[in-house]
């Protein structure tokens, strides 16, 4: 029993310690991103989705962005993404993508937004992800 005991204390504790190696550098109060609880299907098909972001520099080279995916029913959709601007201000983030409209409807969907850096440490385009939401939205 007591062995059982210590091995689960040691998953744990190798668990835990996975988890934060895993959290990106900045995964502090600075790093975030919302999605606003509505989007809007224009008459021409156009997706409109928003929220906000906030980030703050590393001072590494690349850039920063938010991106959006739809989600309804069987349907995922990339709508647009946003060049961020990393200052620790609480910024607003609008992601459109035209033509779409036409696989989704009026009514509950899903949204999941991305906060991501592109980092060039290594010479190569690399995605950093800095913060993530996926929230439902309601279409309209």
């Amino acid at each position: 029993m007591r062995v059982r005991l210590a091995l689960g204390a040691a998953a744990n504790t190798l668990l835990i310690a996975g988890l934060a190696a895993a959290t990106p550098a900045h995964a502090g109060p600075f790093d975030d991103v919302t999605v606003n609880g509505t989007g809007t299907i224009a008459s021409d098909g156009t997706i409109t989705l928003s929220g906000t972001y906030r980030c703050l520099s590393d001072g590494s080279p690349g850039p920063v962005f938010v991106s959006s995916t739809l989600v309804q029913g069987d349907e995922s959709t990339g709508i647009g993404g946003t060049a961020a601007v990393c200052d620790g201000q609480v910024r607003e983030w609008t992601n459109s993508s035209k033509g779409t409209g036409a696989r989704y409807e009026q009514g509950d969907a899903t949204v999941r937004a991305h906060l991501m850096k592109l980092s060039t440490k290594t010479g190569l385009p690399m995605p950093q992800p800095l913060a993530h939401e996926e929230a439902p939205v309601e279409l309209s």
